[in-house]
Order: C-alpha cells, then sequence, then structure tokens
C-alpha cells in the first residue's frame, strides 16, 4: 500500500488542542507555547490508518511528550514581607528571622531553582547566609535608644547567582528589643517644695521624675527617702501611670517646732542592669514648711481655783494664759461662754485672762463652778480655743446650828449629878454637833455625843432647862 493511502492520526492529552500531528509525515508539533511550570509531560497515542477505509494499519503507539524546562520563573518570598526583632547590643552572629524563597522552575534539570540570597540593603548592620537566609547581627554595639528600627532588602537570585539568573526581593523589618542598659536620671539635682504646715496626712506634697531612656518594665523604677527624714514624716510612692514619684505626708507637720527639711530621695530601677548591677539615681528635695494660722494654745487643758464663799465681789479667782504659736504671735482676748456660767457669777478680763467675782459665792448652794473660757485671735477672729476651769468654793463658818424642833424632858429635882435625863438630835450646815443645857446662866447639863445624850452636872430645883447648840 503506497504512502498515499495511509494517515496519522493522534489522540490523547492535548491532541487537537497542544498538539497536532501530519497526516501525511506524521511529524508532531506544538500548537501553542508550553509551559513546564503548568503541566510538564503528556501521554499521547498516535496511529495509521486506511485513508480510504478509515481502518487502521497497525496498533496505535503510546509515547509520552516531556516538557524541558528554561529558567523562566524568578524566585518569590510567598510570605514577604517579613518582621523580625533582635535584643539591641547583641553580639555578632545573633540570629534575627530566616526568610524563604521559592522558584518555580525544574530543580533537578540545570540551576534553574538553585537560589542563592544576598542583601541589597541593611549592611552594614545584619548579614544573611546566601545558603540557609538566616539574618543575622553584623555590627556590634547597636543601640536601640539611637535607633530602633531596620529596613533589610533580601535578594534571592537562581541560577546559583550566576550572570543571566533570575531574581525576587522582599524586606525584613528588624527591631530592636530594648534591654536595661540605661539608669534611671532625675531631671534636676536638686527640688524645692514649700507646703503649708496644715496639709493633711496623705495628701501630696510634691512629685519628682527620673526619667529612663529605656521602655516598659525596663524602665521603671521605685522611689525611697534614705536620709533627712529622721522622724519618719514623709514617704514617697510611685505613679504607676507617670511613673512619678509623689512625696506625700505619713504625719502632721509643725512649723513652730521645723520648718525644714532636706531629703535624699534615690530612685532604682525594678529590673536589674544588663550586667546585673542595681540601676540608680539621687535627688535631694529641700522641702520649707510654710506656718499656718492655728488657733491660739492655752498653758492647760483644764484649770482649778479656789475661792473663799466670803469672798468679795471682783476678787481675781484666777489667772487663764493663752498664746498664738504662729510666727505672728497674734495677740488673744479671753471670754466666758456664759452658757456654762448662765447666773453670771464670774468675769474675765479680755486682755490677761483673771477671772474675777460678779457676784457672791455660797458653798451651801455651790460647791462647785465649771465654767469654759475662750481665747480668740485678734488679727482672726475664727481662731477659737477652749479650755476649762473649775472653782472651788471654800467654806467659812456662817451657819448656827439648828434644832430640828423642840424638846420636853423631865427629871426629878433630886436627880445626881451624871444621870441622864434626855436625847436629842440637832446638826448644823457644816455637820458639827454641839449641846449645853443651862440654867440662869449656870451650866446643869452637857453633851453627851451624836445624840444629844445630856446629864445632869449639878443639883437641881423644880425648873425649866434651856439647852443651847453651839458650834
Amino acid at each position: 500500500m503506497g504512502t498515499k493511502n495511509i494517515r496519522y492520526v493522534l489522540a490523547g492529552e492535548g491532541a487537537g488542542t497542544i498538539f497536532a500531528i501530519n497526516e501525511l509525515t506524521g511529524d508532531i508539533h506544538a500548537m501553542k507555547r508550553l509551559d513546564r511550570e503548568e503541566k510538564a509531560e503528556y501521554t499521547l497515542t498516535a496511529q495509521v490508518i486506511n485513508r480510504d477505509t478509515n481502518e487502521p494499519l497497525e496498533p496505535p503507539s503510546e509515547f509520552i511528550i516531556k516538557v524541558q524546562d528554561i529558567n523562566d520563573n524568578p524566585p518569590q518570598f510567598i510570605e514577604g514581607p517579613y518582621q523580625g526583632s533582635v535584643p539591641e547590643m547583641s553580639p555578632v552572629g545573633t540570629s534575627v528571622t530566616r526568610v524563604t524563597a521559592t522558584d518555580a522552575d525544574d530543580p533537578v534539570y540545570g540551576n534553574s531553582a538553585k537560589l542563592v540570597y544576598s542583601i541589597l540593603e541593611g549592611q552594614p548592620y545584619f548579614s544573611i547566609d546566601q545558603n540557609s537566609a538566616i539574618i543575622k547581627v553584623a555590627l556590634a554595639g547597636m543601640d536601640r535608644e539611637m535607633r530602633e528600627d531596620y529596613l533589610v532588602v533580601i535578594q534571592a537570585k537562581d541560577m546559583g547567582g550566576h550572570m543571566g539568573g533570575l531574581s525576587g526581593t522582599t524586606t525584613v523589618t528588624v527591631t530592636l528589643t530594648d534591654i536595661n542598659d540605661n539608669p534611671p536620671k532625675f531631671s534636676k539635682g536638686s527640688y524645692e517644695f514649700t507646703i503649708s504646715e496644715d496639709l493633711g496626712i496623705g495628701k501630696p506634697s510634691g512629685r519628682v521624675k527620673a526619667n529612663d531612656r529605656d521602655i516598659g518594665e525596663n524602665a521603671r523604677s521605685t522611689y525611697s527617702i534614705v536620709s533627712g527624714d529622721e522622724k519618719d514624716v514623709f514617704e514617697i510612692v510611685t505613679d504607676p501611670q507617670t511613673q512619678e514619684g509623689i512625696l506625700t505626708l505619713k504625719k502632721a507637720l509643725d512649723f513652730e517646732s521645723k520648718n525644714f527639711y532636706n531629703l535624699t530621695v534615690v530612685a532604682t530601677n525594678i529590673r536589674p542592669s544588663a550586667n546585673g548591677a542595681p540601676f540608680m539615681d539621687q535627688t535631694t528635695i529641700k522641702i520649707v514648711v510654710e506656718d499656718a494660722d492655728e488657733p491660739p494654745v492655752f498653758t492647760k487643758s483644764t484649770y482649778i481655783f479656789e475661792v473663799h464663799e466670803n469672798a468679795a465681789i471682783n476678787t481675781i479667782v484666777g489667772t487663764v494664759t493663752a498664746r498664738d504659736q504662729d510666727a505672728t504671735r497674734s495677740l488673744v482676748r479671753y471670754s466666758i461662754d456664759r452658757h456654762t456660767d448662765l447666773e453670771r457669777q464670774f468675769n474675765i478680763h479680755v486682755d490677761d485672762g483673771k477671772i474675777t467675782l460678779a457676784k457672791l459665792l455660797d458653798r451651801e448652794t455651790d460647791t462647785w463652778h465649771n465654767i469654759t473660757v475662750t481665747a480668740t485671735e485678734i488679727r482672726n477672729h475664727s481662731q477659737i480655743s477652749r479650755a476649762i476651769v473649775a472653782i472651788r468654793v471654800l467654806d467659812i463658818n456662817d451657819n448656827a446650828p439648828e434644832f430640828p424642833t423642840e424638846y420636853e424632858a423631865f427629871l426629878c429635882e433630886n436627880g445626881k449629878p451624871g444621870q441622864n435625863f434626855s436625847a436629842v438630835a440637832r446638826r448644823d450646815g457644816r455637820n458639827r454637833d454641839a449641846a449645853l443645857g443651862q440654867m440662869a446662866g449656870q451650866r446643869i447639863s452637857e453633851y453627851g455625843g451624836r445624840f444629844g445624850e445630856c446629864r445632869v452636872t449639878c443639883h437641881l430645883t423644880g425648873s425649866r432647862v434651856a439647852v443651847e447648840q453651839k458650834s
């Protein structure tokens, strides 16, 4: 059979679309551009058939077309751009991060997929291993406080980095993380605060700040008073928001006893330094205490005076004294709280505090008088102090004894001396007892005790006896 009566046909993957066969010669050619990265091989069958009858003249032959790779794909960094970090002051060679590029070309055939890494930007601070793509520190002593972020440009080139190879790039932002390599530093070598002596306990009296170039926990400090506060009047705490040291009062101030403090304050990092030693700084705080207007102070909180009940009006009972302890040394005026002296039995001299009688006293009516005296500053009438004055009234003999009733007793006129004849009860204003029986100026009886027992002291005749009570 001649070649004119045969025809070649093609079947299989891509037959008629990607590949075509010359019916007369059996030559196979591609109908469009092939891409190994899309499909690396095709399985096809070819067969010779009779052109007139379309019957096969021989069994089909199967064959595989493999697409040979060329370097037509550049490397790609699928995960880029990258972020990396490393502690500041890290030694040379410290690993930062690793990048990865891929190449779609055939890694087996030739060097189309053999990649080599290099740094295009970021030297001399960092380097990269050309094979492993690990980025490392290349410069010692990099300080975060001087520069925190670095932009590194990485290139991956195929063909083993040789000329003609394709390349791809990515960026890596490297951040230096903080270490505690800076001590706290007070913004001033000394501070001065002026506070009033009446500042309340727990109230802030001033703020100081030790700045730290580090960040986060490495910048936190605690404050302490190391000298100048022997009586433990102040304390200093750290404001968690501002990192300032807040000076507050633990005890009340007294301008009159101490009006100046010179404190030494230390700020210490919470975390140790990179070499393990504590980081600290110190400053001095001068506290000037201002005088606050305070009430005058009595020399005693309670005064006790005595006066006889027969004392004349205007008699001086006693003197109270109050003084203004402030620097102004204001004069004071004295007065009596009349709610405690409703009868107005006493007066007080407004200038010198002498208390005098305004009315006559009677011990038998009131033995004690308790009054309240006040001292008021002349310059500031709102500054008032008070003191209690207890006045004891001393007794004099100004009351005669009295019988509660009249008594009548009968006895024989021939009664003998020593004979008891009656019992009477009597008492004077001072609880003192005494009684005598008299008749016509002659003592005829005597007092015999608390109950007024009388005894005959002479011979009697029939008469009435008068019993007299004496102090």
